[in-house]
């Protein structure tokens, strides 16, 4: 638990969690507090101490009787809890240093993930891509021929680009070009015909050209072997795998949310883009 006297250090990943980002975009000090205390074992004392308070007037902030609300006091809570860059930026202070990282022990990712959740298939996420793709103004999809996703009247994200009172969404799509060479190895990895697969890309493309007369969206032609399967909408992806030994929508499902240091989202959302940059634009 630590003496009244000791520092409270939280590793930095403890300020990525987005429990806490948020209680720091409210500047909600008393949320700060309890999660310091949950992560850290810190007494209302220890804390008292650190931030230059008495310990009823902590007692008092945790227990929502008072509110902290001006910056000098920000300032000590900050500098007493230690707080990074990052979460001084979003409780609205200056940084205390350069954005250099300092090299740090390892630390256990599953108290602080960007993977939110893990669905067993697209089907057990199916209800809330869906909620959330009512309201999205962005949505990317990399998939290998998108007919579940996009290209049928009942897939999965169709009956939500067609608002009528509401600006359809940008829509970026990367699909497999059928005459590619990576293709006719996924086609092998399935067990389906070379002609089967290309047959069913060509048909996601000819009704994705219906979508484009009624709203914003851009398809691509992409001619590597597909590895993931990618829906954003909006910040948060939804991801899965083309294996060897099932389609994308039979993979797990991982649910994933930006972090100030994530390498997941951003690896994704790169390799995304990467994509993009080397296809060939149809629609």
């Amino acid at each position: 638990m630590g003496t009244a006297l000791e520092p409270i250090r939280l590793p930095d990943l403890a300020w990525q969690n987005e429990e806490v980002r948020e209680a720091l975009r409210r500047r909600d000090v008393s949320a700060l507090f309890l999660y310091v205390q949950h992560h850290s074992g810190a007494s209302q004392a220890r804390l008292a101490v650190q931030v230059g308070m008495t310990q009823s007037r902590v007692n008092e902030i945790i227990n929502g009787h008072r509110q902290v609300t001006k910056l000098d006091v920000f300032e000590r809570v900050a500098a007493g809890l230690n707080m990074p860059d990052s979460a001084r930026r979003l409780l609205g202070l200056a940084p205390r240093c350069s954005d250099r990282r300092e090299p740090g022990s390892a630390f256990d990712l599953a108290a602080f993930p960007e993977i939110v959740r893990v669905y067993s298939d697209q089907a057990s996420a199916a209800a809330e891509i869906q909620r959330a793709a009512r309201s999205a103004a962005d949505l990317d999809v990399l998939a290998v021929r998108g007919l579940g996703l996009l290209a049928l009247r009942d897939s999965l994200l169709r009956r939500h680009l067609d608002r009528a009172d509401d600006p359809a969404p940008r829509l970026r799509v990367l699909i497999l070009d059928p005459d590619s060479a990576a293709a006719e190895h996924r086609a092998a990895e399935i067990g389906e015909s070379c002609e089967s697969l290309a047959g069913g890309i060509r048909l996601a493309e000819a009704r994705l050209r219906e979508l484009a007369e009624i709203g914003h969206v851009e398809v691509y032609r992409y001619d590597v072997v597909p590895v993931w399967r990618i829906i954003r909408l909006d910040r948060t992806l939804y991801v899965g795998v083309f294996d060897t030994d099932w389609e994308g929508h039979e993979s797990a499902t991982y649910k994933v949310l930006p972090t100030p240091s994530g390498p997941l989202y951003r690896g994704w959302r790169r390799q995304f883009e990467v994509l993009l940059d080397g296809a060939r634009r149809v629609i």
